[in-house]
C-alpha cells in the first residue's frame, strides 16, 4: 500500500505538484482522486489542508483522509480577515460567538489531543487569546474562565453552531468598529514613527538601521510599518544576483 502526504490547496487541487508527480508512477487516474479531494475539502476553500492518499498498487484502489486547518486558519476564516493580530495583547482585531467558537471545534475535534466538545471549545478560545479575537465581546481569558463555571454548558452540550439573523448582524457591526479602531491606531503608529525617525535624524552620532528599528520597536510600533520607513537591507548574495 502506497502512502502520500500532501499539503493542498483545498477545493482547488489539480493534477500538477505536489499530487499529481507522486500519483503518477502509481499507474491510478489521478483525474477521479483530484475530484475526490476537491469534494472533500470544499468546505475549506481558501485554505491549506493535510491529505492522505492511500493507493493499493495492485488492485489501484484508493482510500483519501483529509485532515483539518489549524485552529487559528479557521478563527481567520470565520472572522474573514486576511490575518490575525500581530499585538493580540493590543490590538484586537474581530470578536467570536460562542456558536462560532463550538462550530470550529467540532471540525477540529478529531485531530485534538482530547475527546470533550468542552475542551475543544477551550482549546479554540485560547487561540483566540494569542490571535487578538475576542469571544463574546470579552477578553478570551475571561471566556475561558466562564467556561470552567458552566456558563456555556447548555450551547456547548447541544453543540450549538447557529447564530441568529441579530447576531449576524451584530458581528458585522462589531466587525465594523474594529476595522476602524485599527485603523486609527496603524495612523498613530507611522505618525508616531515618522516622529522618532526626525528626532533621529538630529543626533550626532548616526544610527544604524538596526539601532532605528531597535528603538522603533521598543515603542510597540509594528514591524510591518517599521520597514515602510526602514526597508530590509538585501543581502550581498542578492545583490550579486540581481546584478547578473
Amino acid at each position: 500500500m502506497a502512502e502520500i502526504n500532501a499539503l493542498v490547496d483545498a477545493g482547488d487541487v489539480s493534477a500538477g505538484p505536489p499530487l499529481g508527480p507522486q500519483l503518477g508512477p502509481l499507474g491510478v487516474n489521478i483525474g477521479e482522486i483530484v475530484a475526490e479531494i476537491n469534494k472533500k475539502t470544499e468546505g475549506f476553500k481558501g485554505m491549506e489542508i493535510p491529505v492522505t492518499v492511500k493507493v493499493d498498487e495492485d488492485t489501484k484502489d484508493f482510500e483519501i483522509e483529509v485532515g483539518t486547518p489549524p485552529t487559528a486558519a479557521l478563527i481567520r476564516k470565520e472572522v474573514d480577515l486576511d490575518k490575525l493580530s500581530a499585538h493580540p495583547k493590543k490590538e484586537k482585531v474581530a470578536d467570536l460567538f460562542i456558536e462560532q467558537c463550538i462550530k470550529i471545534a467540532k471540525s477540529k475535534l478529531p485531530d485534538l489531543n482530547c475527546t470533550e466538545m468542552k475542551s475543544a471549545v477551550k482549546q479554540v478560545v485560547g487561540t483566540c487569546v494569542s490571535s487578538g479575537i475576542m469571544v463574546e465581546d470579552k477578553d478570551p481569558k475571561k471566556v475561558l474562565e466562564e467556561i470552567d463555571r458552566g456558563k456555556y454548558d447548555e450551547e456547548i452540550e447541544n453543540e450549538k453552531t447557529e447564530l441568529t439573523e441579530e447576531e449576524k448582524e451584530e458581528l458585522i457591526q462589531k466587525r465594523k468598529e474594529l476595522q476602524e479602531k485599527m485603523e486609527e491606531r496603524e495612523e498613530e503608529f507611522r505618525e508616531k514613527a515618522e516622529k522618532m525617525l526626525k528626532e533621529m535624524e538630529g543626533e550626532e552620532e548616526e544610527l544604524s538601521r538596526d539601532e532605528k528599528v531597535s528603538r522603533l520597536e521598543s515603542e510597540d510600533i509594528p514591524y510591518e510599518i517599521i520597514v515602510d520607513y526602514l526597508p530590509e537591507e538585501e543581502e550581498e548574495g542578492e545583490e550579486e544576483e540581481a546584478e547578473d
